[in-house]
C-alpha cells in the first residue's frame, strides 16, 4: 500500500482513473476520479493505493480530524476508513482481505496517534460488512443515516494483540 500524494502513490494516478465498478457497487462508494479531488482540498485526507506489483488493484481514504464528526464524535484518536474500493477487474482475487490484514500497521506507521480505525458502511452492503467483521473491526451498533441509507459505524481497536482472522470464507 502507498499513500497517494507521498511521491510513490502519484505513478498509479492513471490507473485509478480507470476503474471501473458494477452500479450496484457504485451505489455504496465513489470511483477515484471523484475521491482524488477530495483528498486534494482536505488536508485530514489521506488516499491509500492498494497495489500489486505494478498494477493499483484498490484505493481508499484515510481521513483524520473534526472532519470525522459527523461519522464519529470521539475523533481526536480515530482514523476514518473511507471510500474503499477494488477495481472490478480485480475483485475475486483477494486483495481486499489482503488490504484489510495490512491496514492497522500501516495505520499504526503512518498514524502514531491512533488508538482506532472506524469506518461506516452501508447496511445493504453485506460483502464490505462481511469483509470488514473478519478483520476484525466490531460493530457496536452504531449507525448514521447516510444519504443512501442507514450505515453501520464500525471499530476497530489498534491495540497490538488485536488482530483479524480472515480466512477462505
Amino acid at each position: 500500500m502507498f499513500r497517494y500524494g507521498d511521491g510513490h502513490g502519484e505513478r498509479f494516478r492513471d490507473q485509478l482513473l480507470g476503474f471501473q465498478l458494477p452500479a450496484e457497487q457504485l451505489q455504496f462508494t465513489g470511483l477515484p476520479e471523484e475521491t482524488l479531488q477530495d483528498i486534494k482540498e482536505d488536508a485530514g485526507k489521506a488516499g491509500v493505493v492498494i497495489a500489486h506489483g505494478e498494477r493499483a488493484v484498490g484505493f481508499f481514504i484515510l481521513h483524520t480530524g473534526e472532519g470525522i464528526t459527523d461519522f464519529f464524535p470521539d475523533y481526536a484518536d480515530a482514523v476514518l476508513l473511507r471510500a474503499f474500493l477494488m477495481d472490478y477487474a480485480s475483485q475475486g482475487r483477494g486483495f481486499a482481505k489482503a488490504a484489510m490484514l495490512l491496514l492497522p500497521d500501516f495505520v499504526r506507521r503512518h498514524y502514531p496517534e491512533a488508538r482506532q480505525l472506524v469506518l461506516a458502511v452501508n447496511e445493504r452492503n453485506t460483502a464490505a460488512s462481511q469483509l470488514y467483521l473478519r478483520a476484525g473491526f466490531q460493530d457496536h451498533g452504531l449507525r448514521r443515516n447516510g444519504s443512501k441509507g442507514t450505515q453501520l459505524i464500525m471499530q476497530y481497536p489498534l491495540s497490538s494483540e488485536h488482530v483479524g482472522e480472515l480466512g477462505d470464507g
